[in-house]
């Protein structure tokens, strides 16, 4: 089975301090993460019908499926060590309220955290988990 391939925004400083959240709390290596500005992540995007220019959502690709915003999100944390598999149970909450909290951080993620010029160079350590 592949693994799972987080694409993330690789400037947003938010997005950065996330995939290293998962990076720590993914005791089993199961992800793997590409910045979205990257060809490999705009190739995999076209590849599940999703605009490449397209920034403002974390993806999640599992099992040949697409997962976007906060449904993304769930299913990563269901996937992390212990306490963060619990968060999972908010899958029950409709998307669109969900997504009503992600896309209002989403759309102020530069404002609030920061924008880097360009995308962060992972640490030796877990480099092997980046696609580009």
């Amino acid at each position: 089975m592949p693994q799972p391939i987080v694409l993330f925004d690789g400037v947003c400083n938010l997005c950065n301090a996330s995939v290293q959240f998962i990076i720590t709390r993914d005791k089993n290596k199961r992800f793997r993460f590409a910045p979205r500005q990257s060809d490999t992540a705009r190739d995999l995007m076209r590849s599940h019908g999703l605009d490449p220019d397209r920034d403002d959502t974390i993806a999640l690709i599992q099992n040949g499926r697409l997962h976007l915003r906060s449904t993304a999100t769930l299913h990563i944390a269901h996937q992390l060590c212990w306490p963060w598999p619990v968060l999972f149970v908010l899958i029950l909450v409709p998307p669109f309220l969900r997504d009503w909290a992600y896309n209002r951080i989403a759309a102020n993620r530069y404002r609030w955290f920061g924008k880097s010029e360009a995308c962060t160079v992972p640490r030796e350590d877990v480099r092997d988990r980046f696609l580009s």
